[in-house]
C-alpha cells in the first residue's frame, strides 16, 4: 500500500511538520512519485513506529540518526545497531535505578511524616 504525505501523517499519528522534520534529520527516506510528492510504504509504517519507540526511550536525535543510517545499509549492519541498543538499554536501566532512589527517598519522606503526624496526637 502506498500513502501520501497525508495519509501517513493519519496513520502514524505524526504530524506532517514532523514527518518533513524526520526527513531533514535523515530518519526518515521516503520515495517520490512522479510529482516528486511523497509516497510511503508499509515499511515506512513500521519504521515510524519503531522510531517513536527510540524516542519514548529517551534515545537522542544523533544516536536515532546513526541508527537509521545503519539500518538503510542493510543487515550487515545488525552488529552495530545492537551496540546502539546495548547502550541505550544501558542509559534506561541507569534511569531506572534513578528512579527507584527516588522513589524510596519519598517513599521514605512520607513514612517520616506520617509517624510524626502518629507521634503528634499521642
Amino acid at each position: 500500500m502506498k500513502y501520501s504525505i497525508g495519509q501517513f501523517s493519519e496513520l502514524s499519528g505524526f504530524s506532517i511538520d514532523t514527518l518533513r522534520y524526520y526527513e531533514k534529520q535523515k530518519l526518515l527516506f521516503p520515495k517520490r512519485d512522479e510529482n516528486n510528492r511523497r509516497v510511503y510504504s508499509e515499511k515506512d509504517v513500521a519504521w515510524i513506529s519503531f522510531i517513536s519507540r527510540l524516542k519514548k526511550t529517551g534515545m537522542s536525535i544523533r544516536e536515532m540518526q546513526k541508527y537509521a543510517k545503519l539500518r538503510y545499509a542493510g543487515d550487515q549492519t545488525i552488529p552495530e545497531r545492537l551496540v546502539l541498543l546495548f547502550n541505550q538499554l544501558d542509559n534506561l536501566h541507569e534511569e531506572e535505578k534513578k528512579i527507584e532512589d527516588n522513589i524510596e527517598f519519598v517513599e521514605q519522606k512520607i513514612k517520616t511524616y506520617l509517624k510524626t503526624i502518629g507521634d503528634l496526637k499521642e
